[in-house]
This record gives C-alpha cells, structure tokens and sequence, in this order.
C-alpha cells in the first residue's frame, strides 16, 4: 500500500462534520456504497459471476438490505459471522475458517450453505457430521476446500497467504492419495488490494497445478483482495478473465471482496483535543479524540498513511504538524500531515477511506470511546446515527 492514502480516492466528503452530535465517529455515504455497488453489478451482468461481502472487512448491518439487493451473499470465519450473515444479509453464506472446532461445526451447519476445508484432517473429521446436522433442519450443505496455489502476489508478507509455511490452504502435493468424495469446489486467496494483472497471473498458477481437480467441481471462489471499484482497476480484463475461467472449467465463478464494496465509502470524524508545540528539530504533535491503535488498527498493521480532509503531504502547505492519538501507546500515530494553518483545539478532522477494517476491528484499548457508527444519506444531506457505544460496551468485554 502507499505511504500515502489508499489510491488517492475520495479526498472530500458530502457531509458537514460540524453537524455531527459527537466524535469520534464512522461516517458511512450511503451514495458512495451504491456507487460501487453498480460497478460490481457490471461484473454480475457480463460474466454470470457471484460476488459476497467479506464480513471481515466490512459488516455494517445497517447497510444489508442495500448491499443484498446486488450481492449474492457473504464470506465468513467464524460461527459468529456465518450467523449474522444468515440473519441479517440472508442470501448465501460461505464459511472458512483455518480450522474449526467440533462446537464450530454444530453452529456452522446451521448457518452456512457452504463449509470450506483448510485441510483434508478436518474433512475427514467433521464433513458427515455436519450434512447430517444441517440434513436435521431440511438444508443442504455443499462442501469446498481451500487451495493454496503457492503463487505470491501480496506485496506485504503479512498479508500473504502464499508465502512459505503458510497455514493457510492445500497444496498441491498434498492431494495425492486422497478422496474428494462430496467436494464441489475449491477456494483460494492470495491477493492484497490488487488489480486484474494479479488475478491472470495467479488463474494460469491455479489450471498448471490443478488442471485435473478443476473439472470435477462446481464452483471455484476467487477469494478477495480484488480492488475492483478503484478508479484504476482493469474491468474489462477481470471480466475477460471471469468468462475465459468459466467456459474452460464449466464452473460457477465466486468473487468475495471486502474493501472493494465500501472502498472509500466511510470516514472517521475526530476532534483536535490539544495541540504540543514542536520542539528543536521537531513538529508539532496534534492529539484527536481517535485512536489509531484502537478505532484504525490497520493504518498501524499494514501500515499506510490515512488522507485527512483538506490536507497535504509533509511541508506541502503552511502548517506541517504530526497526527497522533489519545492513547497512551507511543506509535498511536497516524502520519505527518500539512494544512493551511496548525489545526487547534474543537476543530474536526476527517480521515477518509475508513469504512473498510476499522469497525470490525476496533477496540477499547486504554478504555478510549469506541465511535458512534452514522449513516449520510447524500439525498436529503441528513445524518442517522446508527449505533452509540458507552461505558457497558467497555464493561461487558471484561470480568
């Protein structure tokens, strides 16, 4: 990822953060989601594919009926994802999980439509328990393993699935000798917010080394990390790619990205609470009522610098100053920022692009107030707050 923003995408927002009640707080357009939405159904309707939400990347169940309404479904690891995909988005439910548990199954089978393997031990151990639960209750469970092409693509080693020793998927080798009795498809996942290039380059990998499994299945899932509604993103060649891969195999194509249904679709709203003076050789350290550590974990994991509203790089404009949160960890940084004039106390800053990987991941590090969760309706220009968190939020998750 850049060390700057995520592809320079929307660097202004639609709403007045002055009207906001109170920060911090996740600002998701609901505009911008439906903007991405029609860039996915033009991939739906040329090449037959089905695209699912990632859950781990964005799960806001406010927004489900919107996204359903073009989305096949959701991808999930874990019982308590598959259960609120089934109960809130209620179309597909697709579960992977590098291992489960036997009391992970006997709530999988009754969520899911579709349990992927990570290996054949845990095929063997639980693939009849579970149709037979799921049979119970009148569903039909179809059963997929997970692949590992053992092709790198991710440009960061820690979101590398294919990188050597990786728990995640089969190779290639480790399919001699065994049954593929009651498998209709294969899974992989190798990239990371990654173009059409990347998808060719990993399919020619997948038909060298599984060229006499892929015409036994059904369906074949992609995985995620395809950055399809950046404004950059080759359309026409994952399109191509979609339809060469499904008339070859005879194989229903799946698709599940994350970030590219809400890329750049959601901000976090913060207030400048002080301003440190710089010293010698130094900026000036400018604190927000966010946390980068706790409200936007990924700008530290992965890590990228977040563009603010209205601001420029390092010693662009005026006023070169360093964003940091109220945490007391010493790296609650989110980057060197310029603006016309030094931010001060009350004023609002907006970073954007933070509607993917933040509220599913955010935390009450240091008991910091997790944020309001608020949907723009760019329509009528109105605000909705959709979730206010307090100190029972913080309370609960303890003992």
């Amino acid at each position: 990822m850049s060390a700057q923003n995520r592809f320079d995408g929307h660097l202004a927002c639609r709403f007045d953060p002055a009207q906001l009640e109170r920060t911090p707080a996740f600002v998701v357009d609901e505009g911008l989601l439906a903007d991405n939405l029609a860039i996915l159904a033009r991939v739906k309707s040329a090449t037959g594919c089905k695209i699912l939400l990632a859950l781990k990347c964005f799960a806001m169940f406010r927004v489900f009926p919107l996204l359903a309404a073009t989305l096949d479904g959701v991808c999930c690891s874990s019982p308590h994802e598959a259960r609120l995909g089934c109960e809130e988005f209620r179309r597909e439910v697709h579960s992977f999980a590098a291992a489960y548990s036997a009391a992970d199954i006997e709530e999988l089978a009754l969520t899911s439509n579709h349990l992927i393997f990570n290996s054949f031990a845990q095929k063997a151990r639980f693939q009849r328990h579970a149709a037979e639960l799921a049979a119970q209750y009148g569903r039909k469970l179809h059963f997929g393993l997970r692949i590992n092409p053992e092709h790198s693509e991710s440009p960061t080693p820690l979101y590398d699935p294919c990188a050597a020793g990786s728990r995640l998927g089969i190779r290639r080798r480790d399919f001699q000798g065994e049954a593929l009795d009651g498998i209709t498809s294969l899974h992989w996942h190798n990239l990371c917010e990654q173009n059409a290039d990347a998808l060719d380059r990993t399919v020619a990998a997948v038909e060298q080394h599984f060229a006499d499994i892929l015409p036994r299945m059904q369906s074949v899932n992609f995985g995620g990390g395809h950055h399809i509604t950046r404004p950059d993103y080759d359309l026409d060649r994952l399109i191509a790619c979609i339809d060469r891969f499904q008339q070859k195999w005879g194989v229903q194509v799946y698709l599940e990205p994350g970030e590219a249904v809400a890329l750049n679709a959601g901000y976090l709203a913060a207030s400048v609470l002080d301003v440190q003076p710089a010293g010698p050789g130094e900026l000036p350290n400018v604190i927000v009522d966010a946390s980068v550590a706790a409200h936007m974990p990924d700008v530290l994991e992965m890590p990228y610098r977040p563009h603010i509203v209205g601001s420029g790089q390092s010693g662009e404009l005026a006023a070169t100053c360093r964003i940091g949160g109220l945490s007391c960890l010493a790296g609650d940084v989110a980057g060197e920022y310029s603006f016309p004039r030094l931010p001060q106390p009350e004023e609002r800053l907006v970073f954007t692009d933070m509607a993917i990987y933040t509220m599913v991941k955010t935390n009450t590090f240091n008991g910091v107030q997790l944020p309001d969760i608020v949907l723009f309706h760019p329509e009528t220009g109105q605000l909705e707050l959709v979730r206010r968190f307090d100190y029972s939020d913080f309370h609960m998750r303890l003992s």
